[in-house]
C-alpha cells in the first residue's frame, strides 16, 4: 500500500531542520586560507585607523591659522620646508608661514592641521614656495586619527562569512591567523539503477547521473568539501550499507533519489532500519515536494529528489542553511529581494513554487522571468537561472508586471531571517 504523506509548509520544514543543527568545532587558519570561511571570533580593532592624522590628498600641509586672511585679492605666501611621503615623519613642527610638501596618506607634521591640494596652490618656479587665495578650515583635507576604526571597536561580528574586504580588514589589524568554524564533511550518494556516469555512452532506459556532480558543485560553491559514495543500485541492502558508511565518515549525508512513493524508493525504510528520526517526508513546495530529512544522532540525512530541478531546489532551501548554521553563520538564508515579473505565469496547484529564474537589476528596476521549463526533471533552467522566483500557494495566476519575491543564488551569505 502506498504511504500517504502529509505535506508541511516550507517555512515549517526549514524550522524543523534548523532546530536540529549542532554547531561544529573551531580551528585557526592563516589569513591566506581564510577566504570563504566563517568567523568564530569577532574582528576587533587593535589600533586606530588611521593611526594618526594623515593627508587625504597630495599637496601642502599648513597651519590653518596662517590662512585666515587669504583671499582672491590677498594671496598668502607659504615657504616649503621639506617633503613627506607615505611612511615618512616630519623632523620638527611647523612654524608660522611654513608648509611641507605632503603625499596622500603621509602623517601630518606637528602643528599642521590642514592640507592645500596641489592643484589649489600657485607654486613658484623652484617649488620652494606657493600662495593660496582662500582660507582653510581646521582639519580640512585631513583624514582624522580613528575616523575609520577605533581601538577596541567590533568591526565584523562573529558568524560572518569572510570575503575579500574582510581579508583586507584582517591584514590591516594584524590578524595573521584567525579563528574560524570548522567545515563539515558532506557525503553524497546517488541512488538509482538507471544511472550512468558522465563518460558512459547513453543506453535505452538509462540516464546520466547529474545530481551527484551538481550537489558536489553546490557544496564547492559554499567552500565545503564533499565525499562521493558513488551510485547505488535500487536495492535496500546496498543503499543501507552506503548510507551507514557515509554516516560513520561524514557530518552530513545527502542522497539523491529514492524518496518518492514508488516500488524502488527505499530511503524511508533505510532511515527506519538505521534508527534515524524522520523530521518530515513531504513539503508543500514545487519542485521538491518529496524531499525527506532525517537525523541520526547529530548527523543530518537529507533525502533529495532524483529529479534535477527538485534536487537543486531542495539543496538550496534546506541543506544550504543547515550547513551554514552548523558553521555558526549568522545569516544562513538565501538573500531575499523583490522584482517585477516580465511575463505571465500560471501554476496548477496550491503548493508554494520556487521557479528557476533570471533576475536582472538595471539600476532603476529589478525584473525577473522564468529561466525555462519549471518541471522538476528540467536541467537547462538550472544552468540558466540565477534566482528563485517565489510564487505563494494561495494564487495560481501571476500576471506580467506583478511584484514577486525573489531568492538570489550564489551569494556568500543571506539575510538574518527566513523569507520563505
Amino acid at each position: 500500500m502506498v504511504e500517504r504523506r502529509k505535506p508541511i509548509p516550507v517555512r515549517e520544514a526549514v524550522s524543523r531542520v534548523m532546530a536540529h543543527v549542532t554547531a561544529l568545532g573551531q580551528e585557526t587558519v592563516p589569513i591566506s586560507d581564510s577566504y570563504g570561511r566563517i568567523l568564530a571570533e569577532a574582528i576587533v580593532g587593535r589600533h586606530d585607523v588611521p593611526l594618526c592624522h594623515r593627508s587625504a590628498y597630495d599637496g601642502f600641509a599648513i597651519r590653518s591659522e596662517d590662512s585666515t586672511r587669504a583671499a582672491e585679492h590677498n594671496r598668502i605666501l607659504f615657504h616649503v620646508m621639506g617633503h613627506l611621503g607615505a611612511g615618512d615623519l616630519a623632523s620638527r613642527e611647523l612654524q608660522r608661514g611654513e608648509a611641507v610638501r605632503i603625499m596622500t596618506g603621509a602623517a601630518m607634521p606637528r602643528k599642521a592641521d590642514a592640507v592645500v591640494m596641489l592643484e589649489q596652490a600657485q607654486t613658484s618656479e623652484r617649488g620652494d614656495s606657493f600662495t593660496i587665495r582662500r582660507p582653510y578650515a581646521h582639519m580640512e583635507n585631513v583624514s582624522l586619527q580613528g575616523e575609520d576604526a577605533k581601538t577596541g571597536e567590533v568591526l565584523v561580528e562573529q558568524g560572518t562569512v569572510i570575503h575579500p574586504g574582510t581579508v583586507a580588514l584582517l591584514a590591516t589589524f594584524g590578524y595573521a591567523k584567525v579563528r574560524v568554524a570548522a567545515k563539515p564533511v558532506v557525503g553524497v550518494i546517488s541512488t538509482g539503477s538507471e544511472l550512468l556516469e558522465a563518460e558512459e555512452p547513453l543506453r535505452p532506459g538509462k540516464i546520466r547521473n547529474s545530481n551527484g556532480p551538481m550537489v558536489a558543485a553546490q557544496l564547492a560553491r559554499m567552500g565545503i568539501p564533499s565525499r562521493s559514495y558513488g551510485k547505488v543500485k535500487d536495492d535496500i541492502p546496498s543503499c543501507c550499507e552506503a548510507v551507514q558508511r557515509a554516516i560513520e565518515e561524514t557530518d552530513c549525508v545527502v542522497t539523491t533519489g529514492g524518496v518518492s512513493v514508488g516500488d524502488y524508493d527505499y530511503l524511508p525504510e533505510i532511515y527506519e532500519r538505521l534508527g534515524a528520526k524522520v523530521l518530515f517526508n513531504k513539503v508543500a513546495m514545487r519542485p521538491g515536494s518529496v524531499t525527506t530529512v532525517a537525523v541520526r544522532n547529530k548527523t543530518f540525512l537529507f533525502g533529495l529528489s532524483g529529479n534535477p530541478s527538485a534536487c537543486f531546489t531542495g539543496f538550496e532551501l534546506l541543506v544550504r542553511p543547515a550547513l551554514l548554521s552548523m558553521m555558526g553563520c549568522a545569516k544562513p538564508y538565501l538573500p531575499y529581494t523583490e522584482a517585477v515579473l516580465l511575463e505571465d505565469f500560471r501554476k496548477e496547484d496550491s503548493f508554494r513554487h520556487f521557479v528557476r529564474a533570471i533576475y536582472r537589476y538595471n539600476g532603476a528596476q529589478a525584473t525577473i522571468k522564468p529561466a525555462g521549463s519549471h518541471k522538476s526533471n528540467a536541467v537547462r533552467s538550472i544552468a540558466r537561472g540565477n534566482a528563485f522566483m517565489i510564487l505563494p500557494g494561495e494564487a495560481n495566476h501571476f500576471r506580467k508586471g506583478a511584484k514577486v519575491g525573489v531568492l538570489l543564488l550564489g551569494m556568500e551569505e543571506g539575510e538574518g531571517e527566513m523569507r520563505l
